[in-house]
């Protein structure tokens, strides 16, 4: 899910959200009894404990009050399962009218004011809400720590840079006079005076510096739209118990800048609003008449989509009928396609042997391949010359082409035999019968 602020809407301005853990492993039992005190005062209207909720999975405690000019805040605590000695929780309070930062925090509805309660922790590095938290002398560590308040989007981080080394009154926590409600989601950051190098060597990768004796509001992620550096940058923060009334400006401003939801913090506002529980006659009555719209709505759907599936299904059968009464009058066609005869493994037996006749008529000496029958006949070509011995009186040839008589050997009229290999390349033709009262030739010519 991307992270950027135009990706996202900005949470809505009746929404007071925040994020924590409690140390410990009785959670759910301090919330029940903060909650059963505070009905019992007459400071909450009502609270629960859902029953259809997977435990397994989170404890949910819903609670109602009414803040100053009757506005009804409904607010949803979710507790996830023990892990590492700690429970993460996320609250979330929605109000009839725009929040205002004056009214009491929902987290003190939930969770007891008394120190060491152990609920006061931001979630992510286990860091105190509205207390000092001195940044460590590791960079390894300083790092990890100002990297994770840079990108947290659920509190306010504020880092302090101490000029000197502060008495009593300094080391307080100096946005103490923050309301409540905005006290409970800032977390004060201190770098001791020989540590400014360090820790704007970090910063400086976010593009943001911390002042020398002063102070700086962290962007959180996604930045907030209009967040300026110089803007919400304090040049300097005296640290001897005033007010310092121009951080406490820059921190309300801060606040007040429109941010999206961070995705746990719309799961839980939608929880909120989906799965309420807490509601008034009034509220039941309202949810009812919505419901009986609803299903209403959805019945008539239905209705109207059994009338078209009932309408398409005649309008089938009718179809069907004629093509019925059609056929059986005889005047629609068989156009179903021929089954082609033969199994499967017959076909490719046939195929296998087509294929088998056309490599044996490619083979050399076998069946030559007719000829198209519009193709024109081709000229015989005359016999090759076949080699014929003439007669030694006249030297008449016979039938074929003469060839050049040898020299008789001394001694013998019959010519001289060939070479062996000529012997045996050629075989003597036949002479035939003699003409012109020729004698025969000689047997030994021959040999």
């Amino acid at each position: 899910m991307s992270t950027s602020s135009s990706s996202r809407p900005a949470a809505p301005p009746t929404v007071w959200s925040a994020r924590g853990r409690h140390t410990g492993p009785a959670a759910a039992d301090t919330v029940r009894r903060h909650l059963e005190k505070l009905t019992a005062d007459g400071v909450l209207h009502s609270h629960l404990e859902p029953d259809d909720v997977d435990r397994a999975r989170e404890h949910v405690f819903e609670a109602r009050w009414q803040a100053p000019g009757d506005v009804t805040v409904r607010a949803r605590l979710a507790l996830t399962p023990l892990r590492a000695g700690h429970r993460q929780w996320v609250l979330v309070a929605e109000a009839e009218a725009p929040w205002d930062p004056r009214w009491p925090s929902p987290a003190a509805m939930f969770w007891p004011q008394e120190p060491g309660s152990g609920w006061d922790q931001e979630a992510g590095a286990g860091l105190r809400l509205g207390d000092v938290n001195p940044l460590p002398e590791d960079d390894k560590e300083l790092r990890r720590i100002l990297r994770h308040a840079v990108r947290d989007p659920w509190c306010v981080h504020v880092v302090v840079h101490e000029a000197m080394t502060p008495d009593e009154r300094g080391r307080a926590f100096v946005l103490g006079s923050l309301p409540q409600g905005l006290r409970h989601r800032v977390v004060e950051h201190r770098a001791a005076p020989h540590r400014l190098r360090a820790v704007n060597w970090v910063l400086d990768d976010f593009d943001t510096r911390l002042p020398r004796g002063g102070a700086v509001v962290l962007p959180g992620s996604p930045p907030p739209d209009g967040y300026d550096r110089q803007e919400f940058s304090v040049r300097s923060v005296f640290l001897d118990g005033t007010e310092p009334v121009e951080l406490l400006a820059a921190v309300t401003r801060f606040a007040a800048l429109p941010r999206p939801l961070p995705p746990d913090g719309e799961e839980a506002l939608t929880a909120l609003r989906e799965q309420w529980h807490l509601r008034t006659m009034e509220e039941e009555l309202a949810r009812a008449r919505e419901l009986v719209a609803m299903y209403a709505e959805a019945l008539e759907a239905m209705t109207r989509s059994r009338d078209l599936y009932r309408e398409a299904a005649e309008r089938a059968n009718e179809a069907l009928a004629a093509y019925r009464e059609a056929e059986a009058a005889g005047g629609v066609a068989d156009r179903r396609p021929g089954r082609v005869a033969g199994s499967p493994l017959q076909q490719l037996a046939r195929g296998l042997g087509r294929l088998k006749d056309t490599a044996r008529s490619l083979r050399p000496g076998g069946p030559a391949d007719p000829a198209p029958p519009n193709a024109a006949p081709v000229p015989a070509l005359p016999p090759a010359p076949t080699p014929s011995t003439g007669t030694p009186s006249t030297g008449t040839p016979s039938t074929g082409t003469p060839s050049p008589a040898l020299p008789p050997a001394p001694g013998d009229d019959a010519p001289a035999p060939e070479s062996p290999a000529a012997a045996q390349a050629v075989p003597p033709a036949d002479p035939g019968p003699p003409s012109d009262g020729a004698p025969p030739p000689r047997q030994g010519a021959q040999d």
